[in-house]
């Protein structure tokens, strides 16, 4: 048996880089906050409304 208490640590994966967004990923976010905003304010309506 080959086994896991030889001590050896899994190799690290180095640090992604801090880069800067495209304009696709931008765009992106931003429609997901935007709809994100539409469905609170549908709720918050749909929870104001009562029998």
């Amino acid at each position: 048996m080959s086994g896991c208490k030889g001590g050896k640590k899994p190799l690290k994966q180095p640090k992604k880089q801090a880069k800067e967004m495209d304009e696709e990923a931008r765009a992106f976010k931003q429609k997901q906050k935007e709809e994100q905003k539409k469905l609170q304010e549908l709720k918050a309506k749909a929870l104001g409304k009562g029998p």
